[in-house]
């Protein structure tokens, strides 16, 4: 399989600071944004990977990150010219794919959890798609998906009325179909193309699959608020411990290690 990173978008919510750099170069507690989408794909054993960034400020993923090669990665890179919405941007990627699955992360999530088995079961999976869902506060401001004991139902995208707490995140998990889906979707009432609407089109076939999250998600470009957030839950965690060359040498350890600190610092509080 492959890995993409959709690192688009302008960040105006991020303004001044994403005047001079792309938002998902800006620091979530030691170390770039773009890192830990990077670590959870390698993670995986996903080490070919596209970043697919907007117009602006491109060249800066290229000057820290370069072929990847100091990251154990085989990277490259893709312009996603205008703001057209994740499924548009994702649309970019055919070439890439090259007729291969994918698991697609969004460049300013970052979560706790490995997708390592995840990955290795969809690996296997004749065909379809997998989300990963996380209970929220406030689902309304997201996809939100609907069970009926373990088969998602329905995934409505922000629901006056959420059916249930569980939001769609960041990443996803798409069959070679994903690039005949997009093509053959029409622009939502923000005149973009919906990834809502690629769930929702497995979601018919019955072929999507899910996995909820028991670690924290985190989502940094929403507002200075979040990418805050985003770092607090970082250094309380094992992701602090992510070297330069995107490998945790014992994650147990870390987690361990993390666990001391936190019950021995002062001010530290629990989020």
């Amino acid at each position: 399989m492959k890995g993409i990173i959709l690192a688009g978008g302008t960040g105006s919510r991020l303004s001044p600071c994403t005047n001079v750099t792309n938002k998902h170069l800006l620091p979530v507690f030691n170390k770039p944004m773009i890192y830990y989408p990077l670590y959870s794909l390698k993670d995986a054993g996903i080490n070919n990977i596209l970043i697919v960034s907007g117009k602006g400020h491109a060249g800066d993923f290229l000057e820290l990150l370069g072929s990847g090669a100091h990251l154990g990665l085989k990277l490259s890179y893709e312009v996603q010219e205008e703001a057209g919405g994740i499924a548009q941007a994702l649309g970019l990627a055919e070439q890439f794919a090259s007729n291969e699955k994918v698991v697609v992360i969004l460049g300013d999530n970052l979560f706790e959890d490995s997708i390592a088995e995840a990955a290795k079961e969809f690996s296997v999976q004749p065909r379809g798609a997998r989300v990963f869902l996380k209970k929220v506060k406030g689902p309304e401001s997201y996809g939100v998906a609907e069970l009926d004991g373990d088969i998602i139902t329905s995934i409505v995208e922000k629901p006056e009325n959420p059916k249930s707490d569980l939001a769609v995140t960041g990443i996803y998990m798409y069959d070679p179909q994903v690039f005949d889906i997009v093509k053959s979707l029409r622009p939502s009432n923000r005149n973009e193309l919906e990834i809502t609407d690629v769930n929702n089109y497995y979601l018919e076939q019955g072929t999507l699959k899910h996995t909820v999250l028991e670690g924290f998600w985190g989502d940094c470009g929403e507002s200075f608020e979040s990418l805050h957030a985003a770092s607090a839950l970082v250094k309380d965690s094992h992701l602090s411990q992510i070297s330069d060359n995107l490998s945790i040498t014992d994650r147990k350890q870390a987690d361990l290690n993390k666990g001391n600190e936190k019950y021995s610092s002062v001010g530290l509080h629990s989020l």
